[in-house]
């Protein structure tokens, strides 16, 4: 079974207005509302390449009531969050205008105790499993959290997944995870250098390999994405055409993809290209990708 974490899901309020002024009154010409959160995002772009997983996680009050029910009923994902007894889940303001801006929430607190109940949730995980840790933490919790997960799970075969930034990933490559896919922004940042080329993407990327990520994936927006596997063979793809639409989720679904191609048995080479037909089909929708649409990237690649 696919298990992914979220540890502050949201419900994504998206926002259209036609030409955004500061200080003033502006009325929407489009809205909507969508369950957000990046394990959240992978399931449901999992789903759509058939395959199922469990959404594990936290969430508080009646907004982590509504991601919930959204979540098992408008997506059609199974669900094991845990309820928190005190604060909100966020609600994240994406506003699409002239640019793209975004206000997202803070989240309920999450204390040594919850983080101890997802542990425990975990000891059901058997080898042969996927456990996918997306995205950033609250600032309660502890930095080296994703850590104290996957050494708890250490002594089992199972392929984890981390897409996160700074420390937070850093504090995961001594457990050697399966795979790692920071943007190449988050790969400067790692390093506290400025990339200006392709060869210096390569070099930093199979110097995280050399850290103890069997499988690294750098995607690098209009420039493509480079893989190095874990034979430490380099691939390297340019992007899907089509017009961007929406910049939410394309990164969860490169995972998705990723995870989905190495389930389906697929050489390194073809699974690059899933993920990014994955990637690319979130980007040309206003939602999650359509198993059609990815499909159709992917003969373009």
């Amino acid at each position: 079974m696919i298990y992914t974490i979220t540890f502050n899901p949201a419900l994504d309020y998206v926002v259209s207005v036609d030409d955004f002024k500061l200080g003033m009154v502006n009325r929407t010409s489009d809205e909507a509302i969508y369950y957000g959160g990046k394990g959240i995002n992978v399931a449901a772009v999992l789903k759509e390449l058939g395959y199922e997983s469990v959404c594990l996680g936290y969430l508080a009050g009646f907004t982590g009531d509504e991601i919930q029910r959204g979540a098992r009923e408008v997506l059609g994902l199974q669900t094991d969050f845990i309820k928190l007894n005190k604060g909100l889940s966020r609600i994240n303001v994406k506003l699409r205008s002239n640019e793209e801006s975004e206000i997202n929430g803070q989240g309920p607190v999450i204390d040594e105790n919850a983080l101890t109940l997802l542990i425990q949730k975990l000891d059901k995980l058997v080898s042969g499993d996927v456990l996918i840790l997306s995205g950033s933490i609250p600032k309660s919790m502890s930095k080296d959290a994703y850590h104290t997960i996957l050494k708890s799970l250490n002594d089992r075969d199972i392929k984890t997944v981390v897409d996160a930034t700074g420390d937070l990933l850093k504090g995961t490559l001594d457990l050697k995870p399966f795979l790692i896919k920071p943007n190449v922004h988050e790969l400067a940042e790692l390093f506290n250098v400025e990339i200006n080329n392709l060869e210096e993407v390569e070099f930093y990327a199979r110097k995280l390999q050399e850290q103890g990520a069997k499988n690294v994936l750098i995607s690098m927006a209009k420039d493509g994405s480079l893989l190095i596997d874990e034979t430490g063979k380099k691939h390297q793809l340019g992007v899907c055409k089509g017009k961007l639409k929406n910049s939410v989720g394309a990164g969860d679904s490169m995972v998705a993809g990723f995870v989905a191609g190495y389930l389906d048995g697929k050489e390194y080479h073809e699974i690059i290209k899933l993920a990014t037909a994955a990637g690319g089909a979130t980007a040309f929708s206003e939602g999650l990708a359509k198993r059609e649409m990815i499909e159709e990237l992917v003969e373009q690649l």
